[in-house]
């Protein structure tokens, strides 16, 4: 009899791709049945769901809720939101411990948690990024558990030069296309199809559960340099890309004041630490041989997806 295999945010980016990687996969989809697990089960992402799989409401808040999502699970993905209000990082913490300690309780037997690199620790205190920091203390809280785990450590979505429009692309009078940022142009950025390919990842934990136990899959194709990157874009869309490293101050009046700090901290880390550490290159290499299934180069995500610059 197949196993439940219980997956948060069934509708969105990460969720999305752990779905469909295991029903397209003819191993896992014997094996597993899935139970997309969601805080409205009447939203149209949701109803396109249960076309194909079961569907049931959770909510991370919600002990009850959560309690009846995960009875009979053996496998969960878990993944937790950002909650952009003053006691944000106390709430996802608090999400993320709830849904672990439900799925114990309940008798699941193995937790993949999409988890973040500890800025704060990685950058000695100099830096923090809460919606970083918070995913390192929740992955830290699932290791002193009594269950079985794997982490999945997400690099840079290749999807958000489409979604964050506040980091676009600016034209200039010259017809050229401008990415202004504070940080220098070599700085490394490990880019991930976040759709396309976290299946792939976290795939390879569900087929070999046992080897993977206590890795953290460092999950991106490659680092690229933001000169690689604006190279890509300008090769997929036939425009001319430009780097243009402007003061830090500037560059955080670019941003939507809710945000310029976070985001002025987080470019800062990962120029001068690395988005993982100083050994990123080498734990990004490792995922990416690990995965099941190449994952593609910013190119082909480019290519399928191509960025509107008009």
């Amino acid at each position: 009899m197949p196993k439940i295999l219980a997956v948060f945010g069934a509708t969105g980016q990460q969720g999305t791709s752990v779905v469909n990687y295991v029903l397209n996969d003819p191993e896992l989809s014997k094996e597993y049945n899935i139970r997309a697990i969601t805080r409205d089960v009447n939203s149209e992402k949701a109803k396109q769901l249960k076309e194909k799989v079961e569907v049931v409401q959770g909510d991370p808040l919600d002990r009850s809720s959560l309690e009846t999502a995960l009875t009979g699970v053996h496998t969960v993905f878990i993944m937790t939101v950002n909650y952009f209000v003053p006691n944000g990082h106390e709430i996802q913490y608090n999400a993320g411990k709830m849904m672990a300690d439900v799925a114990i309780e309940k008798g699941a037997k193995y937790i993949i948690f999409s988890t973040l690199p500890p800025v704060k620790e990685i950058s000695g205190g100099k830096y923090e990024v809460s919606p970083f920091d918070v995913k390192a203390e929740i992955e830290k809280y699932i290791r002193g558990l009594s269950i079985k785990s794997a982490f999945l450590s997400a690099g840079s979505f290749m999807e958000n030069f489409q979604t964050q429009t506040f980091l676009a692309l600016k034209p200039a009078p010259d017809g050229t296309w401008i990415m202004a940022r504070h940080t220098s142009p070599k700085t490394e950025w490990p880019l991930l199809d976040a759709v396309g390919d976290i299946g792939k990842f976290v795939g390879a934990i569900i087929a070999d559960p046992d080897k993977y136990e206590g890795k953290t899959f460092c999950a991106a194709t490659a680092l690229y340099t933001s000169e690689e990157i604006i190279a890509t874009i300008s090769k997929t869309t036939g425009k001319t890309v430009v780097y243009k490293q402007i003061p830090r101050d500037d560059f955080k009046k670019t941003l939507p004041p809710e945000i310029a700090d976070l985001f002025t901290e987080y470019f800062s880390y990962v120029e001068e630490f690395g988005y993982y550490g100083p050994d990123s290159e080498k734990l990004v290499a490792w995922a990416a041989a690990n995965a099941r299934g190449r994952p593609h180069t910013f190119e082909e995500f480019l290519q399928a997806h191509p960025v509107q610059l008009e």
